[in-house]
């Protein structure tokens, strides 16, 4: 059942004013998103932090450009990609420690491949596991929110090849 939200949520805003400014903002959320997650191990934020802001950019360029004009910048199926991605990146940073002789995330065994010291070895696993995290909460993030704004019915082109 499409409902009226959903529709609304079809169409590419006519607001000038929300399309300026959603085009000058978009550009700083996602560059402010990559700080947090690069910072997450100094600072405040990470990757989880990092990826809902980037996940709220996206969600951005929805409400301002319209669901079909987002989906064909990002798809459901590179979406998914990128989860599987940031997955890929947490799980296979710790499986390489214990393949390196460590215990599961032990950056300081990463010494061994990068040459650059134990401290340094695990503040780059822990920017690696940050961008891994990042990713993956930046996708389910766009994800949820795309369920909701569909009511979870599969895009209009997903529809054609499944035909």
């Amino acid at each position: 059942m499409i409902t009226k939200r959903t529709v609304n949520m079809t169409r590419q805003s006519d607001d000038v004013i929300v399309k300026t400014l959603s085009r000058l903002l978009i550009p700083f959320m996602q560059i402010y998103a990559l700080y947090v997650i690069a910072h997450g191990h100094y600072s405040p934020g990470g990757g989880f932090q990092g990826g809902v802001i980037l996940a709220a950019s996206l969600i951005l360029l929805v409400i301002t450009y319209g669901l079909d004009n987002a989906l064909r910048m990002m798809s459901e199926r590179v979406n998914t990609i990128f989860c599987s991605l940031g997955v890929f990146i947490y799980a296979g940073i710790g499986l390489l420690c214990i393949i390196l002789g460590g215990n599961y995330l032990d950056y300081g065994e990463l010494d061994k491949i990068f040459h650059v010291g134990i401290a340094q070895a695990r503040s780059l696993g822990i920017l690696g596991i940050e961008t891994g995290v990042g990713i993956a909460v930046m996708a389910v993030m766009t994800s949820i929110f795309l369920d909701i704004a569909t009511g979870g019915l599969p895009s209009t082109k997903e529809q054609d090849q499944s035909d």
